[in-house]
């Protein structure tokens, strides 16, 4: 147990080294994974286009052993008065948990905010906690997902894609958002 307490330790602090405000090889990733969200996901680029910002995060890393966690950086783009969407800052989202749960994965994940108030709600908090701060609709986009044909309840919708790995149980219930300064 000593050993994979070590272990997950480590992983949390490779996981975690700081990021600049300014970081080219995140900002390539992060615009890799838009792209490839967009052309994963029948009506992405329409769905998109009719949310007030959305946050990119190129690879959520996610591990257990009995006790799990799950880390990884991206970047928030924000609608302009133009309509337009420019990436305006960074953010980091961790969780931890204990349970039944063995495993690894990577995947991508995208954050769509539907309304203006639900956008400004989170750029305000320092740290945003799901289920506690605001519920997120949760889809993973393996299931040959149409955006065009799906009404949400909530103003908060999360998608998961580009999954590698195998970990059973996909949530981000828990999870906090932390802005990069």
């Amino acid at each position: 147990m000593r050993k994979l307490s070590l272990l997950l330790s480590l992983l949390l602090m490779i996981f975690t080294l700081p990021t600049k405000a300014q970081d080219p090889i995140l900002d390539s990733s992060i615009r890799q994974s838009l792209n490839s969200f967009i052309r994963q996901v029948p009506g992405a680029r329409e769905f998109l286009n009719k949310t007030e910002g959305y946050l990119v995060i190129p690879a959520l890393y996610k591990a257990g052993f009995f006790v799990g966690g799950q880390y990884g950086k991206g970047g928030l783009f924000v609608k302009m008065p133009d309509g337009s969407f420019r990436l305006t800052e960074y953010y980091e989202l961790y969780s931890a948990s204990l349970g039944i749960q063995f495993g690894a994965q990577k995947r991508s994940l995208l954050v769509a905010f539907l309304t203006k108030e639900a956008l400004e709600k989170f750029r305000r908090k320092e740290s945003w906690k799901v289920g506690v701060d605001g519920s997120v609709t949760f889809i993973d986009v393996g299931r040959n997902v149409d955006l065009s044909t799906i009404e949400f309840d909530k103003s908060i919708v999360a998608f998961a894609f580009n999954n590698q790995g195998l970990m059973a149980g996909i949530s981000l219930d828990g999870s906090v958002f932390k802005p990069i300064r």
